[in-house]
């Protein structure tokens, strides 16, 4: 019993760590929003500007000004860091790691320029591990985008 027990032990602290040290590879978690497909899983959240369940915020910014905002944003957050892409390009990568066992989300967000000096953001925000996030991208991104708000 005894054995089972610290192989047990042994098994969850193997996967604890890699969790916290598995490579995010950016080619495959840098996925531009406006072509990405929700997984059957429910672990992750989509916002395009002309969705009709999740639509876009339109801020009176333009694209640039936005994704920068954006960008400032993400990396004020503990735990967030940028994965691949550029602000100034309008498409960036972000991973958002849980406080406690670094779970990563990645978080892909392109800046869409609307015209008249406005601009919305599509957003793709995933897990990477688990089934279900239990909303946590969801209400990530939405806090996220009430902080933005004016």
């Amino acid at each position: 019993m005894l054995k089972i027990l610290i192989a047990l032990l042994l098994a969850s602290a193997a996967a604890a760590i890699y969790v916290r040290l598995a490579p995010s590879d950016p080619k495959i978690w840098h996925i531009d929003p406006l072509k990405a497909k929700l997984p059957n899983r429910p672990n992750a959240f989509l916002m395009l500007p002309d969705s009709a369940k999740n639509p876009s915020q339109v801020f009176d910014k333009d694209a640039k000004t936005l994704a920068l905002a954006f960008d400032s944003l993400a990396l004020s957050k503990p735990h967030v860091q940028r994965l691949a892409g550029d602000p100034a390009d309008l498409f960036t990568t972000y991973i958002a790691r849980t406080p406690l066992m670094r779970f990563p989300d990645y978080i892909s967000v392109r800046a869409v320029d609307l015209g008249n000096g406005r601009a919305a953001l599509a957003i793709f925000s995933r897990a990477r591990f688990g089934y279900s996030d239990r909303g946590v991208n969801r209400k990530r991104i939405l806090a996220w985008l009430a902080a933005l708000a004016p």
